[in-house]
């Protein structure tokens, strides 16, 4: 049987809060790596603080791929980061470096290593037209619309998922085809390279919870509301009729940050509001995970040597990379 010559990466997987983006950083400096983010958030421009982005330290000497790609009152759908990561993958690995896969969005890295159905690309003026209409009758009404003309994506696609309902609608009105239908399809070819997979998550869910707070705590003493602020400021965001409803706006933490500069409850409601959000982001997180039956799970804060020695055995670490402190 021939030997695998697939191209090697590293993908660093893992709930919000654990860890995952020091140990890339720490594992891309040992395997001479570059990150590329797997994270829905860090694409856009802003949105730094809340979203954990890595700062000046953490990118030094380590090239980072696919932050700050898009404005946050512009679209970026799973397809087209397929496509960007798997460029930036591709080319790490023809330079002879270590693709490290970092970030805790299961739908980027299905896209990623497994590949989405082909469909049609994203058309503004559909998408316009939708949002206008959204602004009339309202995305309850439009969810109506889908489920009659795609039952199967009506009743996965919550009523109050704008995003969702605007692409299968966007889909069904440039196609003629449901979504679902395209859905069905068989994906594109995989990934053609060899991949590692750690999943970084402390063993008690009560620690994850703590390290969730302490760690939204600091980004509040860091000044995450100040970076909200001027965020809606920018006048593409000041004038929107219902920011909300833009991807970037909804990650954990901007949503109840914006709701309280509004006027919405007090300072320590919305604390535990964004806490809240972000656990349950985290619940959502690790019940994807669970489904990657190849993927090696450690407790970071436990098991560092077991982490190291699942890395030593995987091929990519090179033998002259020097040995990591456990």
């Amino acid at each position: 049987m021939p030997a695998d010559s697939r191209p090697l990466a590293i993908a660093v997987m893992g709930p919000t809060a654990s860890g995952k983006t020091a140990f890339a950083v720490e594992l891309a400096r040992h395997l001479d790596g570059e990150i590329v983010s797997v994270d829905s958030a860090l694409v856009y421009r802003g949105l730094d603080i809340g979203a954990a982005k890595p700062d000046a330290n953490e990118r030094a000497g380590v090239p980072h791929h696919l932050l700050d790609v898009r404005d946050p009152w512009q679209p970026y759908s799973a397809a087209e980061f397929a496509d960007d990561a798997r460029a930036a993958v591709l080319d790490i690995a023809a330079r002879g470096h270590v693709p490290v896969l970092a970030g805790g969005t299961g739908l980027y890295f299905q896209a990623l290593l497994r590949g989405l159905a082909a469909m049609p690309p994203a058309d503004p003026q559909v998408r316009a037209e939708l949002a206008a209409e959204a602004e009339v009758r309202g995305w309850a009404a439009l969810h109506a619309e889908l489920a009659a003309v795609d039952p199967e994506a009506g009743a996965r696609i919550r009523p109050g998922d704008a995003q969702r309902i605007q692409r299968a609608l966007e889909v069904y009105r440039v196609s003629g085809r449901p979504i679902s239908a395209w859905q069905r399809d068989p994906p594109p070819p995989r990934l053609p390279l060899k991949v590692l997979k750690l999943v970084l998550a402390p063993a008690s869910r009560g620690e994850l919870h703590e390290r969730i707070a302490a760690r939204f705590d600091a980004m509040l003493a860091a000044g995450f509301l100040d970076e909200v602020r001027r965020l809606r400021a920018l006048p593409r965001l000041r004038d929107h009729p219902a920011p909300l409803d833009l991807p970037a706006l909804r990650a954990v933490g901007y949503r109840q940050a914006w709701e309280f500069l509004d006027g919405q409850g007090d300072a320590a409601g919305f604390r535990d509001r964004a806490v809240f959000a972000t656990r349950q982001l985290a619940k959502r997180q690790l019940t994807w995970l669970r489904g990657e039956l190849d993927a090696l799970w450690f407790d970071p804060a436990r098991d560092r040597a077991g982490l190291w020695e699942a890395v030593a055995r995987f091929p990519a670490a090179r033998p002259d990379a020097g040995t990591p402190l456990v």
